[in-house]
Parts: structure tokens; C-alpha cells; sequence
């Protein structure tokens, strides 16, 4: 198991990425001031975004399959939490693109290979909360 997000579980069988890429970034907000610098004040985390992207040749590593499951999610919309191979916990993140590129085809049209780029997007953890939780003060 390279990751999981939620039940998704990446993969050799279902969906395995090459290169994920992790941006954070941190809020200062500025107030100009006559004949000095601006200053800054710390208003505390950004966005956090991690990128998955890979190929999966399904008759050897992958499946399409997974790319419709991973679809299916994203049109659901809701957080899942976002786990490496090695058991840490990233966060709670939201799917918010799927690029793929299908190429060298079968005589029937299907791909041999499929090029993927998962954009994932952190949320605050408490939107993770089910139907009939209650939400914190």
C-alpha cells in the first residue's frame, strides 16, 4: 500500500503513483506604513494541496477502474482522510481534479496506457463529521 484516501486504497493492483507533490503555505496579512517597511502578523495556516501523478498500463499495473472509483468520490464531494504506506495521518483532503491522458490504444479503442494527475485539497478536520454528529462550539 503506497496511500489511502478514505477506503481508496493506492496500489500495484489499483492505482499506483510515480511523483506526489506537497504545497503548503502560510497566511501573513500586511499594513503599509509611511517611510518604513510593511508590517506583517502571522493569521496562521494556508492552503494545502498535494498533487498524485502517475501511469497505469492495466494489463500489467493499474486499473481503470480505480480512476472511476476515484471520479466517484470526487462527485460525492466529501473530505476523506488522507493516510500514507507508513500509517501517518495527512489530514482530511478533498478531490479537486482528475486530469487523464489515454494513449497507444487497442484496435478497440481501449488504452494501454494511462497517464493521471490527482489534485487533492486539505479541509479542516472537523468537515469530516457524519450525518447527526454534532458539531463543535
Amino acid at each position: 500500500m503506497l496511500m489511502c484516501l478514505g477506503t481508496f486504497v493506492f496500489g500495484l493492483t489499483t492505482l499506483p503513483y510515480q511523483q506526489l507533490q506537497r504545497q503548503a503555505a502560510w497566511r501573513h496579512a500586511a499594513s503599509d506604513r509611511i517611510g518604513a517597511r510593511a508590517a506583517h502578523q502571522f493569521l496562521g495556516v494556508g492552503e494545502e494541496t498535494v498533487t498524485l501523478s502517475g501511469w497505469i498500463a492495466p494489463e500489467l499495473a493499474g486499473s481503470l477502474l480505480s480512476l472511476d472509483a476515484l471520479r466517484d468520490m470526487a462527485d460525492a464531494g466529501q473530505p476523506q482522510a488522507l493516510v500514507d504506506g507508513t500509517g501517518q495521518v495527512h489530514g482530511a483532503f478533498v478531490i479537486t481534479g482528475l486530469d487523464q491522458t489515454q494513449t497507444l490504444f487497442y484496435p478497440d479503442g481501449t488504452p494501454r496506457r494511462v497517464e493521471f494527475q490527482l489534485a487533492l485539497r486539505r479541509v479542516a478536520e472537523d468537515t469530516m463529521a457524519g450525518p447527526g454528529a454534532s458539531a463543535k462550539p
